[in-house]
């Protein structure tokens, strides 16, 4: 379903959590992936923030890529609530946000 996975949008949603500090890593990081992991997690994050449905998932994605108008990471790190989108997105998803959450925190980033 994703093409992205949950531990690297955990990741993210660590970074968005540290506000200016985690800025210039959180920009690389979304500038490193690949174009479906940034649609992916486009679409995860407007799920999160109720502009689709959980079930709109691939339509989601699928907007992402033909609306893609300014880099990715620029979109996502001006989106006010990033991490909670990116958590809300996921539970909407039926992913484990609390499970992903601490395997990342016991595995390290």
């Amino acid at each position: 379903m994703l093409a992205i996975s949950p531990r690297k949008i955990v990741h993210i949603i660590y970074l968005a959590r540290e506000g200016t500090v985690g800025d210039r890593e959180a920009h690389a990081f979304i500038s490193g992936l690949n174009d479906d992991e940034q649609a992916s997690l486009t679409a995860v994050a407007w799920v999160g923030r109720g502009a689709f449905e959980a079930e709109e998932y691939s339509e989601a994605v699928a907007t992402a890529i033909t609306e893609a108008t300014t880099p990715t990471a620029d979109y996502l790190l001006g989106m006010p609530h990033l991490a909670e989108n990116l958590e809300s997105g996921l539970e909407a998803l039926g992913i484990d946000v609390t499970g992903e959450e601490e395997d990342f925190l016991r595995q390290g980033s």
